[in-house]
């Protein structure tokens, strides 16, 4: 017969001497009733049973651990305890409980010595009910830091794994594993240590409650199909490709058009085929073909794993290398790009800046001597060379440098846009013609100047190492750039709230997400129009002074770039600003588009909720065939939230290396931990004011216990600079649905913390500042 959790100290006292994979230390446990009875009685028997100290001093109230909530770190420990201070800490613990029944407990135990490393195991995630063990722990002696909110390490691993885990955790694994067939396969969450007896590490239970999950956990079974099916996507992927350079590959969700970044780790069904059909399926290539790279037309940049956006790395690293280089060496270059990836991993989000050479820049030659001590010749070295300058010079050239034609698409794009919002053509047809003018004058130019805006900024960041400008005069240079978000910050102080709209109520947060809101659908939700802006400071003009033109121009002459100091200031200026603005123009026509699919759902009985589950295929599918639309889009969306369902219950690594991370991974220290699948879009303050919480993303320095009155408050969502996937506040959220990100890290937070209004995305993994 399978066990039943009770109290912390009576699951601990039932496990005592059952466990075959952990020990559990001594423990007395009482009742308020029985302390208040005889408190000098405890005070004695305590060391008689447990030693001379020092102890921990433990809440086992009947509030937590109970099958409705864990009330996780809502009452009090204490440790390192002794015994003057013992019957101190015992009434401590009691009035924490606040109005303590008779029959709650506190429980004491002897402190554990020599702690190696401590930490939680869950058996199930939390966020989307899926089997996977997940451990998060930290080492060195302080128990208490996982749990505080300290962060520490994550490993997750899929309970069908046929893969082991590493040896750090494996105890842990097999303790979790343990546990639910004790318990009839009940999740459960845990707490653990490790410590070193007579050279051998031991693994001590410090806690074993139920997991509260929101919903029935997926089947193992069925999870198994499913992992199976991605590692043998990855298996293929991972061998040599005829017509493409490079030994293997490697799946990231950040390099190149970063799909975590645009429409985050878990789109919805009509997000991800929007951004294939606009963007990575075939555009992307015609662009970077265009430009004078390789081709790679035909070749998907984005697979997906069950709905899980990766990039394709090798394909990625094939469409930077020039045209004309010879296969040899593009071979080995490419896998010199992956080698330097796998060896340093947290480089995925800046393959471009860090990793590959894309463009000619005036650093370029010293750069260059990193392939030397990777084994390539001083030929090969020279080749390469040579290649991207002659690509950078058919970019960059003044008069008739390739982004030119691709600035003049916008103009095609607008005056397009508006014959076809003036016609009298039906939905679909209005949505088809939106969608394909996007991709040929709008994401196939956008695509083209994001790759100019990237070779301005390599190009500045190049002067800069040279010796051409100082880090102020890049600074000063970026700042006096006038891009489109710096014109809307100036028209929102300038320009009425309908003048306003006109110009910019396409917008919205998620480009590609049909439920987030365009400014014009929700202008209150975004603006406080009641509010009295000042206008921000105009940029302050950037000029070189006469010896660095002079310097630069020699520069370029030595360099054999055929442009001047002039020529090459209006590339620059005019990559960074264009790049903005086309995103501005061609968002419009997508926007357009989402905006008549939620009507023609609306026209048809189906929701926006319904419609972002819905496949672009299906507007095609309405446009080219004489058939009921109710029917194809019934049958769209039905497959569209199945999969999606699928997509919800899996978790992979930002960067999969091989197929035995499918199975378990262990994630990189600076990804934060997203709580719950929910998204808000809320105001942003901290816990310092209170009359501002209600309705807000509140920002905290760590995920600590001490914050639990914060839920006490209509809380929209919560940012913690610190904190793991298992501290308290993770577990608090996950339980109330309060959609939280916890652990960003000392840069996100301060970003996000300093921000107005954000929009958090935690199915998607993402947030975004909006003002």
């Amino acid at each position: 017969m399978a066990l039943r959790f009770t109290t912390k100290a009576g699951t601990l006292a039932l496990l005592q001497g059952r466990l075959q994979t952990a020990r559990i230390a001594p423990l007395v446990a009482f009742t308020v009733r029985e302390w208040q009875a005889g408190r000098a009685v405890f005070l004695e028997h305590i060391p008689d049973a447990l030693g001379s100290g020092p102890w921990i001093v433990r809440s086992s109230c009947l509030r937590e651990d109970c099958a409705e909530s864990s009330n996780a770190g809502a009452f009090l420990s204490l440790l390192n305890v002794g015994i003057e201070t013992l019957g101190d800490a015992v009434e401590q613990v009691i009035a924490a409980y606040g109005e303590a029944q008779p029959v709650d407990e506190v429980l004491v135990q002897p402190m554990l010595r020599n702690v190696l490393r401590s930490g939680v195991v869950f058996s199930h995630d939390p966020n989307t009910c899926a089997p996977y063990r997940v451990v998060n722990w930290t080492e060195g002696a302080d128990t208490a830091a996982i749990t505080g909110g300290s962060g520490g390490r994550i490993w997750q691993q899929a309970a069908c794994s046929p893969v082991a885990p590493p040896e750090t955790v494996g105890g842990a694994v097999a303790l979790v594993e343990e546990l639910l067939e004790l318990f009839g396969n009940i999740p459960i969450d845990c707490e653990f240590a490790v410590t070193r007896e007579s050279g051998h590490e031991v693994l001590w239970l410090l806690q074993a409650r139920p997991l509260i999950l929101r919903q029935a956990p997926v089947k193992d079974e069925a999870q198994a199909v499913r992992l199976h099916r991605i590692q043998e996507k990855v298996v293929r992927g991972m061998r040599p490709h005829p017509f493409l350079m490079g030994r293997r590959t490697v799946y990231g969700v950040m390099p190149d058009w970063n799909p975590a970044e645009i429409i985050g780790i878990r789109p919805k069904p009509l997000a991800l085929s929007l951004y294939r059909e606009l963007v990575t399926d075939a555009i992307w290539a015609y662009q970077r073909h265009n430009y004078g790279y390789r081709h790679l037309r035909s070749f998907p940049l984005m697979p997906h794993f069950f709905g899980l956006p990766y990039i394709d790395v090798r394909v990625s690293f094939n469409s930077f290398v020039p045209a004309d280089l010879d296969d040899g060496i593009a071979g080995r270059l490419v896998d010199h790009y992956i080698d330097q990836l796998l060896a340093k991993p947290a480089l995925h989000d800046k393959v471009e800046f860090e990793i590959v050479y894309s463009c000619y820049t005036l650093d370029l030659p010293q750069r260059l001597g990193r392939l030397g001590r990777a084994g390539f010749s001083a030929t090969e070295c020279r080749a390469i060379e040579e290649s991207l300058r002659r690509l950078t010079n058919r970019i960059v050239t003044p008069k008739d440098g390739l982004w030119r034609a691709d600035a003049a698409k916008l103009d095609i794009l607008e005056k397009r846009r508006g014959q076809l919002l003036a016609s009298d053509v039906d939905l679909v047809e209005r949505i088809y013609w939106l969608l394909e003018d996007a991709k040929r004058y709008g994401t196939l130019p956008f695509a083209g100047l994001a790759r100019v805006g990237f070779m301005a900024v390599q190009m500045l960041r190049s002067m800069v190492a040279v010796g051409v400008l100082s880090q102020d005069d890049y600074d000063a240079f970026i700042g006096s750039v006038s891009t489109v978000s710096g014109q809307l910050a100036r028209d929102r102080c300038v320009l009425d709230r309908t003048s306003f709209l006109a110009r910019y109520g396409h917008l919205r947060p998620g480009t590609y997400d049909i439920l987030s809101p365009r400014y014009d659908e929700a202008p209150d939700m975004y603006f406080d129009w009641e509010r009295r802006l000042c206008e921000p400071e105009p940029p302050s003009p950037f000029s070189m002074t006469l010896p660095q033109m002079r310097k630069l121009s020699g520069l370029l002459e030595t360099h054999g770039l055929h442009s001047d100091p002039i020529g090459l200031f209006d590339f620059l200026q005019a990559g960074i600003e264009l790049r903005e603005l086309s995103k501005f123009h061609f968002t419009r026509n997508l926007s357009d588009a989402l905006a008549l699919m939620a009507r023609c759902g609306e026209m048809w009985g189906f929701s926006r909720e319904d419609m972002a589950y819905c496949d672009v295929e299906a507007f095609r599918e309405l446009h080219i065939a004489a058939t009921d639309p109710r029917d194809v889009l019934t049958r769209s969306i039905e497959r569209g939230r199945a999969r999606y369902a699928e997509t919800l219950s899996l978790a992979l690594p930002p960067l999969v290396t091989s197929p035995e991370d499918v199975w378990g991974f262990e994630w990189p220290e600076t990804t934060p931990n997203f709580i719950s699948q929910k998204r808000v879009t809320a105001p942003v303050t901290t816990s310092d004011h209170r009359e501002a919480l209600a309705g807000a993303v509140v920002c905290i320095p760590s995920a600590d216990p001490g914050f639990d009155w914060l839920f006490s408050y209509p809380i929209a969502g919560l940012i913690t600079a610190w904190g793991g996937a298992n501290s308290h506040m993770a577990i608090r959220a996950g339980e109330l649905g309060v959609p939280a990100v916890i652990g960003a890290g000392e840069m996100l937070y301060r970003r996000w913390a300093s921000a107005h209004r954000l929009h958090v995305d935690c199915a998607g993994r993402r947030v975004e500042v909006l003002a």
